[in-house]
């Protein structure tokens, strides 16, 4: 009775298992996505401006490493930010009226 009881839970374990692999990727990118998007609004920018303006500007840095960056590297992750801003169209920048 009791094997039958440890053999279902290890099952169900296993389920858990397969299935939070697959979670921890997608909660991993929110956090990334998160710490970039903060330090992007202390730099004057929003999280998707900047996003746009890296791929316009056709710098690949991948969400992991802006928010490596942007957490341990603030002058570093500034930069890239000036480096975005420069890639957008000038209407892009205007603030909004």
């Amino acid at each position: 009775r009791l094997y039958r009881k440890a053999k279902e839970q290890v099952l169900h374990s296993q389920t858990y298992n397969f299935r939070d692999r697959k979670k921890r990727k997608g909660n991993f990118r929110q956090l990334w996505i998160q710490r970039i998007n903060a330090a992007a609004r202390a730099n004057g920018m929003t999280y998707n401006r900047l996003i746009q303006g890296l791929g316009l500007a056709g710098v690949e840095v991948d969400r992991r490493m802006l928010a490596e960056l942007a957490v341990n590297d603030a002058p570093a992750f500034a930069a890239l930010v000036e480096v975005a801003k420069n890639a957008l169209p000038e209407d892009v920048n205007a603030p909004a009226a």
